[in-house]
């Protein structure tokens, strides 16, 4: 039968698409990380009691690209160049969602605006990854490879999604509130898109290594767009509520470190 759990069972039996599924997964949070820590180096005066959090949030980021190298090391993998079209940061900077890198490699103070739109761009991205890591904990929270770093990452985007809600309602009450609601909203329109776009391009990578039939990847790709069209629809809706989460300050403390988990090094 055809499940999540069966395709994802199949990606990490073979060796090839498991490479490529941490490749990518690594070189994304990777990304992340070093933008998190050029936004943590350039928060206005004004906001800087965010930098630590800011900077928290890229540590945990570098720490789960650092988790997928080492899970790709364990089975005498070496990471593969990403292909662009599976690039899911940089396909939602082209489309001019979070802040631009041109912007972040200068060394020029962001502004309150710049700050409300990558609280915006994280709140989005953050319910995706949270939304993703949900399903991966409950297929394989108990592998004995994956597990545990499957459980550690799926904690810390729980934390960055409280993070994002708790942070961006404190500023709509600082009198952003219609700024964050229209930049949530182009956000999740583009986001979804882009993810669409995403989970084509990657299905069409792991069909060709995997050999899957053409009828196998026609309902892929029409799972695909089913879910597209449900969130274009109104699914969307849910990346950009904003409600006071249970998990207060949830990046106020430091970060875990990725030797935590010894097993994967």
């Amino acid at each position: 039968m055809l499940s999540a759990k069966s395709l994802f069972q199949e990606i990490l039996d073979n060796d090839e698409s498991f490479r490529l599924f941490c490749s990518v997964a690594a070189s994304g949070e990777a990304q992340g990380g070093w933008e998190n820590g050029r936004i943590a180096a350039l928060v206005p005066e004004s906001l800087r009691d965010l930098a630590p959090k800011i900077a928290r949030h890229g540590a945990d980021e570098d720490k789960h690209g650092r988790i997928f190298n080492a899970l790709l090391r364990k089975r005498a993998l070496e990471p593969m160049e990403v292909p662009p079209e599976t690039d899911y940061t940089m396909l939602l900077e082209a489309r001019g969602i979070g802040l631009a890198h041109d912007k972040l490699r200068r060394d020029e103070r962001l502004t309150e605006h710049d700050i409300v739109i990558y609280l915006t761009h994280s709140r989005v991205t953050e319910q995706r990854a949270s939304a993703q890591m949900v399903m991966l904990r409950r297929y394989f929270g108990d592998h004995p490879d994956l597990g545990r770093a499957v459980r550690m990452i799926a904690e810390d985007e729980d934390n960055h999604l409280a993070y994002c809600h708790e942070e961006l309602l404190r500023l709509a009450a600082a009198g952003y509130g219609r700024t964050i609601q229209r930049a949530l909203r182009e956000s999740a329109l583009v986001e979804i898109a882009v993810y669409r776009d995403v989970s084509l391009a990657v299905m069409a990578h792991m069909g060709r290594v995997l050999g899957w039939s053409r009828a196998k990847c026609a309902l892929l790709a029409a799972g695909i767009h089913a879910l597209y069209g449900y969130e274009r629809l109104g699914g969307w809706r849910r990346m950009v509520a904003l409600r006071m989460p249970e998990r207060r300050n949830a990046l106020g403390g430091p970060a875990q470190t990725a030797s935590e988990a010894p097993e994967l090094v």
